[in-house]
């Protein structure tokens, strides 16, 4: 039988959040683990408890989500964060995909949906709603690709864009290539720089529109 997925809810509001815990309660293979009200106490909990998901809201008192969202990436890489907010516009995202969130919805996003998203995140895949896919597609420059030639990435490059696609982590693409972890930045920096990337969430989407991933 698969593990659950381990999650911890971060929402300073306390009816979303025990809402949020009753929902995934209900959700087959996701177990609730925790539940925090600010970024402190959900930076913490990832510490004690080490769950493989944190649900993470970005407006919150003291340590806000983006912060928290920062610390948990760079402290505990174990533990993936899948955003849940109310905001969807360019910055929001791109502050949260920067700070190292794997994933984001809105909460429009119904069960079913951030259920999806809770075991896809903890699999390791970029994980965003329609809305957010949306405007990371519109926020990257139209180039014109072929299947010989997409902006001048090298095999390597392109390989390792692939992995980060696949929601490898520069570790985990340093393993499966035999490289090191300052080799995979080093390509990743010179692929983002190519390709008119960001961050990794735009990568992402760059690979699958250009058909290096297939959707």
């Amino acid at each position: 039988m698969t593990e659950a997925v381990r999650v911890v809810v971060a929402d300073d509001q306390q009816i979303v959040r025990e809402g949020l815990v009753a929902l995934l309660g209900m959700i087959d293979g996701v177990e609730v683990v925790g539940a925090a009200g600010n970024g402190e106490d959900a930076v913490r909990l990832v510490a004690e408890l080490g769950p493989d998901v944190v649900l993470m809201d970005l407006r919150m008192p003291g340590v806000n989500g983006i912060d928290a969202t920062r610390r948990i990436t760079a402290d505990h890489p174990a533990t993936a964060v899948l955003v849940l907010t109310t905001y969807a516009d360019d910055e929001s995202i791109s502050a949260a995909l920067l700070a190292g969130a794997r994933g984001y919805l809105t909460k429009d996003a119904g069960r079913v949906e951030i259920g999806a998203a809770l075991r896809s995140t903890a699999a390791g895949q970029a994980t965003f709603d329609h809305e957010v896919s949306r405007r990371l597609i519109a926020g990257l420059p139209t180039r014109p690709t072929t299947p010989g030639q997409r902006d001048g990435l090298t095999a390597r490059e392109t390989e390792v864009l692939v992995l980060i696609a696949k929601g490898l982590s520069n570790p985990e693409i340093a393993a499966k290539l035999f490289i090191s972890e300052a080799t995979v930045k080093t390509h990743s920096n010179n692929t983002f720089a190519k390709i008119g990337a960001r961050h990794r969430a735009e990568a992402v989407t760059y690979a699958y529109r250009t058909g290096l991933v297939p959707d």
